[in-house]
């Protein structure tokens, strides 16, 4: 061939780029998702297992919480990241069924693995899934149980109703043992909470305490916070008062040392004295301020020197610096206080009241304790045990509960658990697909069968018969027209009505997770090309500092 003829070479990425692109490329995404969700699939349901997982400075978490778990892995591959995503994602709207959702993904990308093998365009199934998606969850939205008027026994007032909510939530958590004890007090926290805030769940402080047994634990009507970095003089102060008023600051009352904040010329002695004099009024008169509010109970973000402690222990007055702001936050929220940035013009109005404040003793740890706030919207739950990575999974399983009692408040619709939703979504989209024509029907059918991997995973994690519960089930959902909510008891061994043993999750819940497990699943799909740019030489420390930095004689 003449050289004229012949055609460049184009060369458009760095040389060791790393392209894989076609068929081979979905399924291998496929494959890597697959491998991190059988890393999950243990910790699904009351019977599920726990992992633990040493971070890179040594750090222990033991957690079978999906979300806790997916934030912990340290996932290389590129596709395989969604999942982290859709479990974060599902812990942040709804804050459980995070291990569900990774599940569903996962199973559904397994269950179409075989299409794409066969040639079948990943858009044909991309638009079967959502297609899938849109009609179960319309169908959840069908079978919902509103819990208004006494839930399904029209009998039962709500709180009754939301705490098998929070049981349910609590039944594969750490702490299934007490979800009795710690039910009423997920419960008790989130009824305090302003609904015209939308029931905000970080108003709900947890502080964490080593030592004592789990039945320690307790709820503060209010707010309770660890005592702050204190100078001489503290010990001095009361530290119990009955309807106290409270003064919330955002103001440093310390003295300043002059080197610090300014370069003064003098000439005589006596007008050095007049400067420092000045400071000493200037805090004084700070001071002075603050006791005429008549606060007994002095708060504040930034620090309170030995000076400021000393002249309120002289006045019997309590006061705590370097308050974290999200316990002063609370603290307002409990007292009505509001934050002031200065101590000029301050009123009656700006200062908040409770019922009690005191110091307590709690394990090894001092308290300070604010009780009884009468417009009290925030409440703090005191968490004990005994090793800190046990009461760390209290923490987190409480916080699971919470979501999803807050959830079960505003939405206010329920669906049974341990399967039986999803054993019931799988026969109506098998029904559903035979009245779909073409390939679609079979894409709607897989995902009918990749539902039932959530009751089938609960029956392996709890060592039962996998296939004979399923084919009970199946039997009972397609046969009976009563079967609707029956799904795995994992007590029995067999099969129940769930919804009458009260195994309840908020129907949000299950929509969430079907919604965001078939995006995932989709997005995955949609993916055929990956670009992985080589890694870039590091160039010589010495260099690369000097390279970067100005310098202080540096031109500007």
């Amino acid at each position: 061939m003449m050289p004229s003829m012949m055609t460049p070479q184009v060369i458009l990425l760095k040389e060791g780029t790393d392209t894989s692109q076609g068929k081979g490329q979905v399924l291998s995404n496929i494959t890597a998702v697959v491998a991190v969700v059988d890393m999950v699939r243990s910790t699904l349901g009351p019977r599920g297992m726990d992992k633990l997982m040493v971070d890179g400075r040594g750090n222990v978490t033991i957690s079978n919480d999906g979300a806790t778990i997916m934030k912990l892995l340290d996932i290389v591959h590129p596709a395989a990241k969604v999942l982290v995503d859709i479990a974060r994602a599902q812990d942040a709207e709804v804050g459980d069924g995070t291990t569900s959702v990774v599940l569903l993904a996962g199973e559904i990308l397994k269950s179409i693995k075989s299409l794409i093998e066969e040639g079948v365009n990943p858009q044909v199934i991309v638009k079967g899934l959502r297609r899938a998606s849109v009609l179960a969850v319309a169908h959840v939205r069908r079978l919902a149980v509103s819990l208004e008027n006494g839930g399904p026994s029209k009998e039962e007032d709500m709180r009754s109703l939301l705490l098998k909510c929070a049981g349910t939530a609590m039944s594969s958590k750490i702490i299934h043992s007490h979800k009795g004890f710690f039910s009423a007090m997920v419960v008790d926290a989130v009824l305090r909470l302003d609904a015209d805030d939308a029931l905000n769940e970080s108003l709900i402080g947890m502080k964490r305490i080593q030592g004592g047994g789990i039945q320690d634990s307790f709820l503060v009507d209010g707010v309770a916070f660890k005592k702050t970095f204190s100078y001489a003089g503290f010990e001095q102060q009361p530290k119990s008062f009955e309807n106290p008023a409270i003064l919330a600051l955002n103001v440093e009352l310390e003295l300043k040392a002059e080197r610090d904040n300014a370069e003064v010329r003098v000439e005589a002695v006596d007008e050095y004295q007049r400067i420092v004099d000045a400071e000493w009024s200037i805090i004084y008169e700070k001071l002075e301020k603050i006791v005429a509010t008549g606060a007994k109970v002095i708060l504040s973000k930034l620090p309170i020197g030995d000076l400021a402690t000393q002249y309120f222990a002289d006045r019997d007055i309590f006061c705590a610096g370097r308050v974290p702001a999200d316990d002063l936050l609370r603290v307002c929220k409990a007292t009505g206080a509001s934050v002031q940035s200065s101590v000029n013009d301050l009123k009656p109005h700006h200062l908040g009241r409770c019922a009690a404040f005191n110091e307590r003793q709690i394990g090894g740890e001092r308290f300070n304790l604010f009780t009884g706030c009468t417009s009290a919207k925030t409440c703090t739950l005191i968490l004990r045990g005994g090793a800190e990575q046990f009461i760390a999974e209290v923490e987190r399983s409480l916080h699971d509960a919470i979501m999803i009692v807050r959830r079960a408040i505003k939405n206010k619709e329920v669906v049974a658990g341990g399967g039986a939703i999803e054993m019931e979504l799988s026969k109506y989209l098998r029904e559903e697909a035979r009245k779909i024509e073409g390939k679609q029907q079979i894409i709607v059918q897989q995902f009918a069968k990749a539902l039932e991997v959530i009751p089938r995973t609960l029956c392996d994690n709890a060592g039962f018969d996998a296939t004979d519960i399923l084919n009970k089930l199946r039997q009972k959902h397609a046969m009976d027209p009563k079967g609707t909510w029956y799904g795995v008891d994992v007590a029995e061994e067999s099969i129940a009505d769930n919804l009458a043993k009260f195994v309840w999750e908020p129907a949000v819940v299950k929509i969430n997770a079907l919604s965001a497990a078939t995006e995932a699943a989709c997005l995955i799909l949609s993916i055929d090309e990956t670009v992985k740019n080589p890694q870039s030489q590091q160039p010589n420390p010495g260099q690369a500092m000097r390279g970067r930095g100005r310098g202080r004689g540096g031109r500007r």
